[in-house]
């Protein structure tokens, strides 16, 4: 019975040497890869948007206009929202970067990329986003978007990292999230006033790719 434990606690430490080895070659892969990108703005969102969507020709047009301000586009890589930012930047003459995460049910990649990057560590594929970032363009989106969202805040807050702007696009989308985060985190002493400083919210593409440009000089 001794012998098969330690057997087992061998095979567990062989695996688990490896899943480094594995996770250590994304992450130096990715730094090799994004090391080029110059001037990055991630834009996130929803996967599920179709591309008939109002929300998804604003993307595409928030996209254009800042590869067109001289800025690089970064998204996940995949549909929906992200697919619309990499085919505004790309369409534009840009750089359009895809992080793209290896799921099970899901997903492909658009065809709209200029440079990937494959990841199957979602952990490994947010330091890039953070990394290679200077603005952050969160679109309307579901889990996804506000892991993506809160990951960034929570650095900028505990001073992790240094601050960039945090744009919400769409006031009557995001408006619900920031009253309850008055109503309940800052009102019951969760939060201070001072972390709503860290949320913008814009409503029109020219007002994203304005603020960008005051406050990420290229």
């Amino acid at each position: 019975m001794g012998d098969k434990k330690q057997f087992l606690i061998d095979e567990l430490s062989v695996g688990e040497s490896w899943r480094l080895f594995k996770i250590m070659a994304e992450i130096v892969d990715g730094f090799d890869t994004m090391s080029e990108i110059k001037n990055g703005v991630s834009i996130f969102g929803s996967a599920r948007v179709k591309s008939d969507q109002p929300i998804f020709q604003q993307t595409e047009e928030i996209a254009a206009k800042l590869t067109q301000a001289g800025y690089s586009v970064i998204s996940g890589g995949g549909p929906g929202l992200m697919e619309a930012a990499n085919k505004g930047a790309k369409e534009a003459g840009g750089e359009s970067v895809g992080l793209h995460i290896n799921l099970p049910f899901e997903q492909e990649s658009n065809p709209y990329l200029t440079t990937r990057v494959n990841f199957n560590y979602f952990f490994v594929r947010k330091l890039m986003f953070i990394k290679y970032a200077l603005a952050y363009v969160a679109m309307p989106g579901g889990f996804g978007t506000l892991d993506e969202l809160f990951e960034a805040l929570v650095l900028i807050q505990t001073q992790r990292i240094k601050r960039f702007p945090i744009i919400l696009f769409g006031s009557e989308y995001w408006g619900g999230l920031i009253d309850w985060i008055k109503a309940r985190l800052i009102a019951d002493g969760y939060a201070g006033e001072q972390d709503l400083e860290l949320l913008t919210i814009l409503d029109t593409p020219d007002e994203v790719v304005k603020y960008i440009k005051k406050h990420v000089i290229v």
